[in-house]
């Protein structure tokens, strides 16, 4: 495989605006994570953008896949999973307002945060992520849907450095994007060695969510 083959799968994608995008004005952002698979022939990243879509109405994880082994789909959006089974009692007047008292209940488990009633509902997941975020990203089962079974992980990370606009900056012309490729060709996890600070906390992308 080559570096310019990987960097060029995820320009098409960015193209086709199916590229991890943290400034998305449908969804407050409120975790992310990258893991990178790999073997001398085969490559595979999976991106996660965990956020509050009002539309969708539920906490999302917006899995996007890339790969030249993907064993389902197409490189680019590969699951909205919801996470909250009990928006109505969280929302129950539809605000988007935390109503108060209740759990936010995630895969069965209940979750409570030191929010009071009329908390934003970005803020309210904001502030469970933290202690939470194993819970809210993918699981084994759910990270390793389109992928062989056999493919090793290389390299996880849960902050980086993205660019603000991937119209104005392709992957190919950023930093982190050409080190990931670089660790996908040579299976070497050390060579991602960033300069450039991680901006991915929510904090860094105030306009996101706000369409």
């Amino acid at each position: 495989m080559a570096t310019s083959a990987i960097l060029g799968q995820f320009d098409l994608c960015a193209n086709r605006s199916a590229f991890p995008d943290l400034d998305n004005g449908y969804s407050y952002p409120v975790d992310a994570r990258i893991h990178l698979f790999g073997d001398a022939t085969r490559w595979a990243v999976v991106a996660e953008l965990l956020g509050y879509d009002p539309r969708m109405g539920n906490l999302v994880d917006v899995v996007h896949r890339f790969g030249n082994c993907l064993t389902s789909g197409e490189p680019g959006y590969g699951a909205f999973l919801e996470r909250v089974e009990n928006m109505e009692e969280i929302d129950p007047l539809g605000v988007e307002e935390y109503g108060g008292g209740a759990p936010v209940i995630v895969r069965g488990t209940p979750l409570t945060a030191a929010a009071d009633a009329g908390t934003p509902l970005q803020d309210l997941f904001r502030l469970l992520a933290p202690a939470h975020r194993e819970l809210l990203l993918a699981d084994a089962t759910e990270l390793r849907a389109g992928l062989p079974a056999d493919l090793p992980e290389l390299l996880r990370l849960d902050e980086w450095n993205q660019p603000e606009d991937f119209w104005e900056t392709r992957p190919s012309e950023h930093e982190t994007f050409r080190m990931l490729a670089e660790v996908l060709d040579s299976g070497d996890p050390t060579r991602y060695r960033p300069t450039l600070p991680p901006n991915t906390h929510w904090s860094h992308w105030p306009d996101a969510g706000t369409l």
